[in-house]
């Protein structure tokens, strides 16, 4: 599920905020921010998406740079949502 997951948000930053250049290398560590990715309307489009696609609720208080700003916090914040709402 998490390799499914980090393509999914890999392939929507790809498309949505590199405009489709897969030259750009990307990293899971990569932070969106700093590199100029991804600005703060770029993470309310990347919580919609992730609400969309995953099927999770993202609370004010969840969207940080500890969950939002690379492709190995977004999958582990994801994963850590989803199980949470499997255990409730």
């Amino acid at each position: 599920m998490t390799d499914t997951i980090r393509d999914a948000v890999k392939a929507f930053v790809i498309e949505n905020f590199l405009f489709g250049d897969t030259t750009h290398a990307l990293a899971d560590t990569d932070s969106l921010i700093e590199n100029g990715i991804i600005d703060s309307t770029g993470v309310l489009e990347l919580v919609a998406f992730l609400e969309d696609h995953c099927g999770i609720t993202v609370a004010d208080a969840d969207i940080v740079p500890a969950n939002l700003d690379s492709l190995a916090r977004i999958t582990a914040f994801i994963t850590a949502k989803a199980a949470s709402l499997v255990a409730a």
